[in-house]
């Protein structure tokens, strides 16, 4: 069974440089629904813009907690 979580993310470009330098390895954000997801910066690459990251975001996982996808759904 899948599970989906939605989250509004507003990363600047020098906090993602950090996570691009290796000094975070993981994003932690708090979910509409009040859960706090951690999961690896990796996943947000391809939505890093000159100005950093932001929108709102929804990611699923397994029954496993293992993170299947992450889109943006909104800005």
């Amino acid at each position: 069974m899948m599970e989906t979580v939605r989250f509004r993310l507003n990363l600047s470009a020098e906090k993602m440089l950090a996570y691009y330098q290796g000094a975070a390895q993981q994003v932690v954000a708090r979910a509409s629904d009040g859960r706090r997801v951690q999961f690896p910066a990796q996943w947000l690459r391809r939505f890093v813009t000159a100005e950093g990251v932001t929108g709102l975001f929804e990611m699923r996982f397994g029954a496993d907690r293992k993170l299947i996808d992450l889109q943006r759904i909104a800005d």
